[in-house]
């Protein structure tokens, strides 16, 4: 393969329609949450069948997400993303035209079956379309703040379809956005010639690494439901424990496999990996919180609580692309993640103090602001170094295990912090039933305080985050030729691919 490779002059205009394909799958992750009310009443959903419109989409999308990664290398990635785009819409017209609860939940995980196709292919297009060090930061900067910040605009949108239209629109707001997308991707994406990996699909490896992962997820949502304690919960991870350890064993030794080892045991993209979903535990878990202190304890309408959001992605794009973007050819990935996850620590630890008569404006928008500023810094160069080194075979593959490492750290994060802040709960309102002045006063401070301690773990998800960046991450600046210096295999596969380099 040679040395250097011409630019595609179209390279900006196709970064365009990724983003936006981009957009709208991180944002469905959570624009349903803020909805969900309102279609329960519409469609008579019982509160026990309420969480499967919300596990329905993780699970598909999780599980499959590895599996849509390796089609990408094989199909080619411009196709499967188109496919994904397409598929992605006509799952959110079903979804928009349900008319009871199985048709919702069959529109929801085929989003989430399409959206496993569409996100690892629209970030391995950008790890082979843009090749040169400052253009390479650029892109990932646009393409970063948009993956960390579209879930604060999906609890936006929610909130403003919810109030003046209708939760239908939270399904059908994706249709425009896909149309758009395929028909630009059609238009000016070119996927450089040689990319591909030709080689069969690893069947065995696509049946242990979806059920291994379906089972995980699925283990946490039981936890939060039934206990972790349960019989269900443990049986799952169980089940989890034994399909991932099969599906390392067999992907060791196929001559094709899935998710080849290379890809995880390079030290760099290993620390991205944990790290991110680290990151994405806390994340999750705050934006949960969050909607439901301003909505329930402050008793913010739908828009009002979306739109409180809204200074946290200002801050979140502008770290990316002004902070992270800038830096990631001077400095070290590691001197953005670490001192990004902490800085995103330090605006969760201002939110831990929040009480019944909290000010928005001096109680809770600086902790967003900071927090906002601080993921945006790390999420940028953690985006461009995830396909770091990587031979262009595998480039699906390995930016599928960002996806994955981000909707799998949701779902923990999602029932672990809310299973602590629902026993912290009932801590508290059984010490203090004493002295209650009354039940209903009683019963939000009782919230609040699960909610501040939920917090505080997540603090510190995000201090071990920062830690992991620190320790794992040893590669040079992304800029002039300098490349991963770990265990060698990165260094060999960026000397030989243009991806990294001039």
């Amino acid at each position: 393969m040679p040395e250097t490779t011409t630019p595609d002059p179209r390279r900006w205009k196709a970064l365009i329609f990724i983003a936006l394909a981009q957009l709208m799958v991180v944002l469905d992750a959570t624009i349903v949450n803020i909805a969900l009310p309102s279609a329960q009443t519409d469609l008579g959903i019982s509160d026990g069948n309420r969480q499967w419109v919300i596990t329905a989409y993780a699970l598909a999308f999780g599980g499959l997400l590895l599996f849509g990664g390796r089609l990408a290398d094989l199909w080619g990635r411009k196709k499967t993303f188109v496919i994904g785009l397409i598929g992605f819409a006509v799952a959110s017209a079903l979804g928009g035209a349900a008319v009871n609860l199985g048709m919702l939940l069959g529109a929801r995980a085929l989003q989430g079956v399409f959206g496993a196709l569409l996100a690892p292919a629209a970030l391995s297009l950008l790890s082979v379309m843009f090749t040169e060090a400052q253009e390479r930061a650029k892109a990932f900067g646009v393409f970063g703040a948009i993956a960390g910040a579209g879930g604060g605009v999906g609890l936006i949108l929610g909130g403003v379809f919810t109030e003046y239209l209708n939760w239908r629109w939270t399904f059908f707001v994706n249709i425009p956005f896909a149309v758009v997308a395929a028909a630009g991707a059609i238009a000016v994406i070119h996927e450089p010639a040689g990319s591909r990996n030709p080689s069969k699909l690893d069947i065995p490896g696509v049946v242990l690494s979806t059920l291994g992962l379906v089972s995980l997820v699925y283990g946490f949502t039981r936890a939060e439901s039934d206990g972790w304690t349960s019989g269900s919960t443990i049986a799952m991870f169980v089940a989890a424990v034994v399909l991932l350890a099969a599906f390392v064993v067999v992907e060791y030794r196929v001559k094709a496999p899935l998710l080849p080892l290379r890809v995880l045991t390079e030290r760099n993209r290993a620390g991205v990996y944990l790290s991110l979903g680290l990151a994405a535990i806390a994340m999750f878990g705050l934006f949960l919180f969050l909607t439901y202190y301003l909505q329930v304890v402050k008793g913010y309408k739908p828009v009002t609580t979306g739109l409180a959001f809204l200074p946290m992605i200002a801050t979140m794009i502008a770290g990316s692309t002004q902070i992270g973007a800038r830096l990631m050819t001077r400095v070290a990935p590691r001197w953005l993640m670490g001192p990004g996850f902490l800085l995103a620590g330090v605006g969760m630890l201002l939110l831990t103090q929040i009480d019944l008569g909290t000010s928005y404006v001096t109680g809770i928008l600086p902790g967003l602001v900071v927090m906002g500023l601080g993921m945006g810094t790390a999420f940028m160069p953690a985006m461009s170094l995830a396909t770091h080194g990587i031979q262009p075979r595998d480039a699906g593959v390995a930016s599928a295990m960002v996806n994955t490492s981000q909707q799998v750290g949701g779902a923990i994060g999602t029932a672990l912090l809310n299973t602590i802040a629902a026993s912290a709960t009932t801590a508290y309102a059984t010490s203090h039933v004493a002295g209650a002045k009354s039940v209903e006063l009683l019963k939000l401070q009782s919230m609040v305080h699960g909610y501040s301690t939920a917090i505080w773990w997540a603090v510190g998800i995000l201090a071990l985050s920062a830690l992991i960046a620190f320790l794992a991450i040893n590669t040079g600046h992304q800029g002039g030729h300098t490349v991963a210096s770990g265990d060698g295999e990165g260094v060999e596969a960026a000397d030989s691919v243009p991806v990294m380099v001039h």
